[in-house]
């Protein structure tokens, strides 16, 4: 038997990278997946690939700093299930730039998506995930979010924000029977990081932090978030997970 047979999950900003790898993993274990991302066609690209693996997944197009688009892909859920019993807030994003010339656009659009997508889904889909009775919800957070590094406040600002956000959630969804834990990547391979880790120095610098010696794959994040959401994980809740190949270690 799979670890999430019969289990309804939603995942936000599916539609590429960590995100369309914790999608195909749950699916894999059986959850009805729906995949929420900005860009409708790659939400229906990631469904259709879930469905050609044999599994169930339902594609939506979610700007996540939209409180409609939130609560217009909750009440599919609703209707198609009446209930939700994962949720993953991986929708985000990242400007690079000194914060002394961060503009008020950039800061509240990483702070939107970041941060108040995930306040938004964590708090619209109550009811839902508490109607489930053994709900999970999983917060993709930062190794940033506990480690400043040049050009990337805004970044790390949001991703500890998650983090205190998972520690508070934790303690007031408890007793409800809703898990809230985050994982925190350190750097994964993925077209957010892509242009970064292709510059040479600044991709052995980073190695050279990482005990591990190399970056991490997409599908070990989503390695982790099939844990969390799993019965496996049913004593773990205001947990943050690193998965970072030792980096925070050794920092």
């Amino acid at each position: 038997m799979r670890r999430l047979d019969g289990r309804v999950a939603l995942v936000s900003g599916a539609g590429n990278g960590l995100g369309r790898a914790v999608a195909k993993a749950l699916a894999t274990e059986g959850a009805h997946v729906h995949v929420a991302e900005i860009d409708p066609v790659a939400a229906a690209r990631v469904a259709d690939e879930i469905a050609a693996e044999g599994g169930a997944a339902t594609g939506h197009a979610v700007d996540v700093t939209l409180g409609q688009d939130i609560i217009a892909v909750l009440r599919s859920v609703e209707v198609a299930h009446g209930k939700l019993d994962i949720l993953v807030n991986n929708a985000g994003l990242n400007v690079r730039a000194d914060f002394r010339h961060l503009s008020e656009a950039d800061w509240s659009k990483v702070r939107e998506v970041n941060l108040d997508g995930v306040v938004r889904f964590a708090r619209e889909g109550f009811e839902l995930l508490r109607r489930s009775g053994n709900a999970s919800i999983v917060n993709v957070a930062s190794i940033l979010g506990d480690h400043g590094m040049r050009q990337l406040v805004a970044y790390s600002t949001t991703k500890g924000a998650v983090i205190a956000l998972t520690k508070g959630l934790a303690v007031e969804y408890a007793g409800f029977g809703i898990r809230v834990n985050a994982i925190c990547p350190g750097f994964i391979e993925t077209a957010l990081t892509a242009r970064a880790l292709k510059i040479p120095a600044l991709s052995k610098a980073l190695i050279d932090k990482t005990p591990m010696r190399r970056f991490g794959r997409p599908e070990e994040i989503a390695a982790a978030a099939v844990f969390l959401a799993s019965d496996e994980a049913s004593f773990v809740t205001g947990a943050t997970l690193a998965v970072d190949g030792g980096m925070t270690a050794q920092l």
